[in-house]
Order: C-alpha cells, then structure tokens, then sequence
C-alpha cells in the first residue's frame, strides 16, 4: 500500500523569498506555496516569478509541492494557471470554487497550457455554495487529488463564530469529508489562526483526525510539530494494527472469518484499516 504522508501542509508566501528557501528545511509533509491571500495585489507577479523559480530550483525533498493560484475570475488567475502548468508542481490549488465547473474551468486551462497528467489539482472548499455542491465537485474531472477546507472563510460567509469546539464548522467538514471518501480524495482540515493559542490547535488537530481528515493546513511553521503528531498513529496503535494483521492472517489460515484482538471483534474491514495504519507508519516513522 502506497501512502503519502500529508499529515502538516504548510501555506508559504510566494512574495516572501526568504520563507520559500526556509521552507526547505522545515519538517512539513506539504508546502503550499501561496499566490493568493498572503500575496497583495502589487506583487502578485512577482510572486508567481519567485515561486516559479523556487520550483524549478528544487532542493524541497520530499515535501509535496502545491503551488496555491488566485481565481480565473481576478486579472493572475489565468496566468498562474499557465505558469504553473509546467511549474514542476506535484499540484495546483484553486480557490473559490462553487461548483463542478469551476474545477473544469481550470482543468481546461491546465491541459491546454501542457499540464501533465501527473499534475494534480487540489480544491479549496472555502464557500457555502461549495459546501452544497461538494460531491459534484469531488466528482468533476479525473485530475483532482484532494480537497482543502477554507474554514476562516466559510466562517465569515455563514455569519458564524470562530468557536474553540468549531461546532458551527461540523456540517461542512461533513460534507467536504463525505464528498472526498466517495471519489478517494484526500481531505484537508482548515488552519488555526491563533499562533499563541496552542492548546486550542492540539485540540482542532484532535477533532480533524476523529473527522477522518487526513491532515491540517497551517499558517506557521511553529504549528507543524502539533499536526505531524496528531495525524500520525502512535506507536500504540502501530502496534495494535500489527495485532490485527497478524491476528486476522491466522484466522484465514485456520479458515475463519473472524476473530478478536484485545476482546474485540476483527474482520476484514479492520484488517484494511490497520494496513493503511502501518504503511502510514512506516513512512513517517512510527513504531
């Protein structure tokens, strides 16, 4: 079974030279390199310039390369669209999508300027309407790869507040979360804005993985130790899903179905988990 790891993504300033050459050497899964909210207006080209060199300079390891564009509906989308067609990119980040055209949208722009297959397309699910179109737009063309959660924006939009149990959060993340299990996405939880307030991302990074997400986006780097351990097993559960393997493998052999590890009940649904558990582990280096 083939993971790859995005426990921590990290949103990076495209205008900030100094931040894309630290990102180097930070310890993130993913690094979204960022032409839209944290770039202002006047420098919004020299970003795309900046990231786009970054890119072909390399030197990221293994760290997942998400290059983050502004809207086709503002005057750069289009362009960072093109630009990063043939970036070297593992996958493109569009905001603002309200539905399953708006991913066509830029699907259609990416192939004509020579995206590969292998570029991916990520989707930021930031609007109400998004949250109600969720499915169609997991659904709307074969390069997506995964959706990322919006949540300071939905927050504003749906008038609610931005509480420590995010209460007022759970129905889109429920959607957002269903939509990318039925089309074998990957899901994203949104950031937690609060710098000092490191108990409440402990807490967020907790709820996200109950959720079922797959990992965290972040706004600093001193948020990255928090996420990579909470979307990454223990070594106690490491060692349970070992249980579980070994254990079911046994009863096959024996020509049983089922059978139990620490009192309960195993099946072959809890063997697939538990091998997506361990390969996990392996790659991030748990237990």
């Amino acid at each position: 079974m083939h993971i790859r790891p995005r426990r921590s993504a990290l949103y990076m300033p495209g205008a900030n030279a100094r931040a894309l050459d630290k990102a180097r050497s930070l310890p993130a899964d993913v690094l979204i390199l960022d032409l839209e909210d944290a770039v202002a207006p006047d420098a919004k080209e020299q970003a795309r310039a900046q990231v786009m060199a970054a890119v072909h300079e390399g030197g990221y390891g293994s760290r997942e390369l998400v290059i983050r564009v502004n809207g086709l509906d503002t005057a750069w989308g289009h362009a960072d669209l093109v630009a990063a067609a043939t970036s070297g990119a593992d996958a493109v980040l569009i905001c603002k999508v309200d539905s399953a055209e708006g991913v066509r949208q830029a699907d259609r722009v990416l192939r004509a300027a020579g995206a590969p297959e292998s570029l991916r397309l990520w989707v930021m699910m930031e609007t109400p309407r998004a949250m109600l179109a969720a499915g169609d737009i997991a659904g709307a063309c074969a390069r997506i790869d995964c959706l990322v959660m919006g949540t300071s924006d939905l927050t504003k939009d749906l008038n609610a507040l931005a509480t420590r149990d995010r209460l007022p959060m759970v129905t889109s993340l429920g959607l957002c979360m269903l939509a990318a299990r039925a089309y074998g996405l990957t899901a994203l939880d949104g950031v937690h804005v609060d710098l000092e307030d490191e108990e409440g991302l402990a807490a967020s990074c907790r709820q996200g993985r109950e959720l079922g997400f797959d990992g965290k986006t972040l706004i600093h780097p001193k948020q990255l130790a928090a996420a990579n351990e909470a979307f990454a097993p223990s070594v106690d559960e490491v060692a349970r899903a070992r249980r579980i393997i070994a254990a079911h493998a046994e009863a096959v052999d024996a020509g049983k179905g089922i059978t139990l590890v620490d009192g309960k009940l195993i099946e072959a649904l809890h063997v697939e988990t538990a091998r997506r558990v361990v390969a996990l582990a392996e790659v991030v280096g748990v237990g």
